[in-house]
């Protein structure tokens, strides 16, 4: 058989999905009689609704007589380990590049990782016929880019078809308009390496990818380096630890979206086997006889981490039915199997514990899997990961963060990120009056920063982030200023409570909602926090006042979902996640076991940190 294997890479929103979408229909992979669905490699909902690739997904498309399997990963730099993994299943990468925006920081960092796999590297410009398109700057730039990452003669003659993957088709000529994607299909055909390796020798394969399956349960997905694995065959399994023998019950192909069973799979092609109960990514797959395990996966180390606990509120077991501490920690363990890029440690002395990732927004997309699985936890304040030192002191991980912004608001967003210890880097012109701004900043400056962002920029900001190494602990970095508003009792919230609370900030709910004492109704307009009474009611008497008939006006309340929950609590604050609710709520609940008193103020004189 004829294989071909890559993967297409690229920044978040530059067509990966949309692309492997348009290659899949002209390649005959659908029939008549089946429905065409965009995005149809998104296939998870949380995908669906957030509209970004979270896992890293295989298909295969049959041209001539040459098959071509096709990865496709996701953009977003939290999910940075999909990309990792995957670079060993393919021999070759497609870059994408947004014909506008150019290579982003996510660009840099697929693009590293497929130059240190020794992939062959394609490069796509895609959205071509957008308006404000600059075609010839954004080649350059991608040139630029080789460069930068110390590529090889070699690597750096890659060749260029430019599409418009969203109108399904591309051309190899930078001006001119195409009618599909046949330009593409023979570049991929000429300049992908064979994907058949030897299939006399010893079998070896590298488990990449699991999955389940309802009938014949869990998956190993990986590429055979070498050798032939057939169905009902003894293989040896090489863990971390130990080794142990299997047999293969299922042997999987891909044909398009489907997995097709096969008696016989050879060198080069990706496969999925059913009947190992036990097992990890980056295990391998070898003969008894004469075992020859490859080298595991290494994944870059995780950078923030976030303290899972089970719910100990008042309201506990009403929405969920996983609500134990035992429950979590399984659900943890169980995403570990399959999720590379994480790390778990128990919280010493406490039944918590503490998820270690590669950024806020791959711990909330595991977060809201959980919610929607029936669990009820509690979250802590995101924090990240600090690396202690021979000598004493800590290093913690540093972000490359690109913001591109209206330059009218050059201002506020440089003051913002000078108090966060950010650096500037670079900054150029982008056009249309927009300004880009490269800074290096502490991770713990991002935490939160988002949302003040957007708001800074009155929505029209675009920040883009990449990790970007370790470094020296940068010092104190102010976090919120303002201080909540707490509820000091049970019951449901009135229109007449709030309506008096309006004057003393934000809200974060609305009236009939039910509140406990400890949970937080809203944000104060000044540095502490207020005990307040939000279920209170007017007093009636049988006198007739003034203000009888007055009419209570309450402005909208702010809803607080999971991620703008992430980026507002503090320290001593949790977030409540139930199937149904997001509540925030303070570590100690009763109000005459907590001060009011919140906050750290630096002593500029003695320059140490000291309670307000």
């Amino acid at each position: 058989m004829k294989l071909r294997n890559v993967a297409i890479i690229a920044h978040v929103d530059h067509g990966k999905t949309t692309l492997v979408d348009g290659l899949l229909h002209q390649a005959g992979t659908f029939g008549d009689h089946e429905e065409r669905v965009d995005r149809v490699m998104d296939s998870g909902d949380l995908e669906r609704e957030r509209g970004i690739t979270i896992l890293s997904k295989n298909t295969a498309v049959q041209v001539g007589d040459v098959k071509i399997n096709i990865v496709d990963t996701p953009g977003h730099a939290d999910f940075g380990g999909e990309v990792e993994r995957v670079m060993k299943m393919v021999d070759a990468a497609l870059l994408l590049v947004d014909a506008s925006e150019g290579p982003l920081p996510q660009t840099r960092f697929v693009l590293r990782k497929a130059l240190d796999a020794g992939l062959e590297v394609m490069v796509c410009i895609n959205k071509v016929d957008r308006p404000d398109a600059r075609i010839e700057e954004v080649v350059d730039e991608v040139y630029d880019l080789f460069i930068d990452l110390d590529a090889s003669d070699e690597q750096i003659e890659f060749p260029i078809v430019y599409a418009c993957a969203k109108d399904g088709w591309c051309t190899d000529e930078p001006n001119e308009l195409g009618t599909d994607f046949a330009p593409l299909f023979r570049m991929l055909l000429d300049k992908v390496p064979e994907g058949a390796k030897d299939s006399t020798g010893p079998v070896q394969m590298l488990v990449t990818q699991l999955d389940y399956d309802t009938y014949v349960g869990r998956l190993a997905i990986g590429r055979i380096q070498s050798g032939t694995i057939s169905r009902r065959q003894d293989l040896l399994l090489c863990g971390e630890d130990a080794d142990k023998k299997i047999k293969v019950k299922e042997l999987f192909t891909y044909q398009g979206l489907r997995r097709v069973e096969t008696d016989e799979a050879f060198a080069g092609d990706l496969v999925a086997i059913a009947g190992v109960s036990d097992l990890n990514i980056g295990d391998t797959l070898t003969e008894i006889e004469n075992p020859q395990p490859l080298p595991r996966i290494r994944i870059d180390e995780p950078t923030i981490g976030m303290t899972f606990r089970a719910c100990n509120s008042p309201f506990s077991g009403r929405e969920g039915k996983k609500v134990t501490a035992r429950q979590i920690k399984e659900r943890l363990d169980k995403e570990l199997l399959h999720n590379v890029a994480l790390k778990l440690e128990q919280v010493e002395g406490e039944d918590a514990y503490k998820v270690y990732g590669r950024g806020e927004l791959q711990l909330a997309i595991l977060i809201e899997q959980m919610r929607r699985e029936g669990f009820e936890l509690s979250i802590g304040k995101p924090e990240v990961r600090m690396i202690p030192q021979e000598d004493g002191s800590k290093h913690e991980p540093f972000e490359r963060a690109q913001l591109d912004f209206p330059e009218e608001f050059m201002g506020v967003v440089s003051e913002k990120m000078s108090l966060r210890k950010g650096r500037m880097n670079e900054m150029k012109i982008a056009g249309g009056g927009r300004v880009r701004v490269e800074y290096r900043i502490p991770a713990r400056g991002l935490i939160g920063f988002r949302g003040e962002f957007l708001n800074d920029t009155r929505g029209q900001g675009i920040l883009n982030t990449l990790f970007d190494g370790w470094d020296a602990f940068a010092g104190y970095i102010p976090q919120r200023v303002n201080g909540s508003l707490i509820a000091d009792r049970t019951g449901v919230t009135t229109a007449y409570a709030l309506y008096h609370l309006q004057p003393r900030g934000k809200l974060f709910m609305g009236i009939q909602v039910e509140v406990y004492e400890g949970m937080i109704v809203g944000e104060n307009a000044r540095e502490n926090d207020i005990n307040v009474d939000a279920t209170k009611s007017k007093q009636l008497t049988n006198f007739r006042s003034s203000g009888a008939d007055e009419k209570l006006v309450l402005a909208p309340p702010i809803p607080m979902n999971l991620d703008k929950a992430l980026e507002y609590i503090a320290d001593d604050e949790l977030i409540e996640v139930t199937p149904s609710s997001v509540r925030l709520r303070k570590k100690i609940l009763a109000k005459n076991m907590r001060s009011v008193v919140r906050g750290e103020k630096k002593d500029d004189k003695k320059g140490k940190k000291k309670k307000k």
